[in-house]
């Protein structure tokens, strides 16, 4: 099956519009749709009629030109007929958004989509879902535009069978300028399942990295999944639902999945190296630090500069908890550091690990102490705790010593507190391909996605 209509479709038809009622799932899509994407966005409604001053069209069989995708909002026993139009009609995709499936004990009108969709070798998605988001390009969420949170375009594809994760994720992502390329809502997986989207995703250029929320599998289907995530060329990051049996249960009446036994199933992923985050809050950390470097792997020994040395002290503790190491200096390292220092501070900077710069230091004693560590073969990647109300520093630090690390090649992770003020500090990082994160952990999580992801 040929997915691309579905990504990057240039002409969209939402079948199921109201008459009557503009908050309609079906109207907010087309709405936004036509007034906010590049795509040709064409109405369905057997009664006809205008809607935003475009001809709605009593069926698909009329619209004027033949379809990439087409969005069905209708009753769940009219899908399989729509769907039966649609291909009939020469469409190349379709998003079902309509519930009423398997989830709700109709199996039998599932089993119909998918009998209808596979004898033609027909694409779509769901049912049960909220589609697809994908920036610049088209978004199926029948969510109001002014109360969605859309991330940039960026190169993290997400694919989750919840819409609800996927929106929250999508919260998260913008708040902490991770941009996306595409966000996959995918319901019921009827038809397209995770292993086929990690197989387009795996070849999509605009795609670096890759993530999942799974619910379950049906039965042999993880294996699958699993062997294409190691192989596909790109880092894949899992998080998982149904950890426990109570949990399974919740899965089980969401979207109709088994949960599985999640202990076998982390010990998979960690034996065909296969990222798996624990939490929200763990998978933004990795997405961002992936997004910047997708192909880098790292022993995971961090040298750490900061300006505070209870920020220092409090990283240490967090790398050594999560496995890294932060090694001690030799002698000529810790004479090269302080002899590169500014006067003002040389006598009183602690040029152990952590680099401890004091709240005196000058724009250049950060600068210097990036460029000496990026020389030697002590540490792998440097963690930077800039704190931005340092009086000696200016909001063009982080572009300045992304321009060190750029040329040097060795990673860099920066913590810069997230608040408007910093804003011009922190994309000068951004900008220039370097993770920012928001809180000290959230940056050891960062280094620590380095050390565990080996190219698939």
């Amino acid at each position: 099956m040929d997915l691309t209509p579905l990504f990057l479709p240039k002409s969209v038809v939402v079948i199921g519009v109201s008459s009557s009622n503009d908050r309609h799932p079906a109207n907010v899509i087309f709405s936004k749709n036509l007034l906010r994407y590049p795509v040709r966005t064409y109405a369905v409604n057997p009664k006809g009629g205008v809607l935003h001053g475009e001809k709605v069209f009593p069926s698909i069989s009329a619209v004027p030109e033949q379809v990439d995708l087409a969005v069905v909002v209708v009753r769940a026993e009219y899908v399989a007929s729509v769907l039966q139009e649609c291909i009939d009609a020469g469409v190349k995709s379709a998003i079902v958004i309509s519930g009423g499936f398997s989830e709700s004990g109709h199996d039998d009108l599932q089993a119909g989509l998918v009998d209808i969709a596979a004898l033609h070798d027909f694409p779509f998605i769901g049912p049960n879902c909220l589609g697809l988001y994908s920036p610049g390009s088209v978004d199926t969420f029948f969510l109001p535009t002014e109360r969605m949170v859309q991330p940039s375009q960026g190169d993290v594809a997400i694919v989750s069978q919840s819409g609800g994760i996927l929106v929250d994720l999508l919260v998260k992502f913008a708040d902490e300028g991770v941009g996306i390329s595409s966000g996959i809502s995918i319901g019921n997986k009827a038809l397209i399942r995770e292993r086929h989207l990690l197989e387009f995703l795996a070849s999509d250029s605009r795609t670096r990295v890759i993530v999942f929320y799974i619910e379950g599998f049906a039965q042999n289907e993880g294996r699958d999944f699993v062997y294409i995530a190691r192989d596909c060329g790109k880092p894949v990051i899992v998080i998982k639902a149904g950890k426990t049996s109570e949990g399974g249960r919740a899965v089980s009446s969401h979207t109709a999945s088994l949960a599985g036994d999640y202990q076998v199933f982390t010990s998979v992923l960690k034996q065909h190296d296969i990222i798996e985050a624990c939490n929200e809050h763990e998978l933004v950390s990795y997405c961002e630090a992936l997004s910047c470097y997708p192909d880098t792997r790292i022993d995971g020994r961090i040298g750490i500069i900061t300006g505070s040395g209870g920020h220092g002290a409090m990283a240490v503790d967090a790398c050594i908890s999560n496995g890294l190491s932060v090694p001690g200096f030799s002698e000529s390292v810790r004479q090269q550091l302080q002899e590169g220092f500014s006067k003002s501070i040389r006598s009183i900077a602690a040029v152990g690990n952590p680099v401890d710069l004091t709240g005196s230091a000058l724009e250049r004693d950060f600068v210097t102490a990036v460029e000496t560590l990026n020389t030697i073969s002590e540490v792998d990647c440097i963690l930077l705790l800039l704190l931005p109300y340092l009086p000696g520093i200016s909001s063009d630090l982080g572009a300045s010593i992304s321009q060190v690390c750029r040329r040097s090649g060795k990673p860099l992770v920066a913590y810069v507190p997230h608040v408007e003020k910093y804003r011009m500090l922190i994309e000068g990082f951004e900008l220039n391909q370097v993770p920012v994160a928001s809180s000290i952990e959230s940056a050891v999580n960062m280094t620590r996605v380095l050390k565990r992801c080996r190219p698939c």
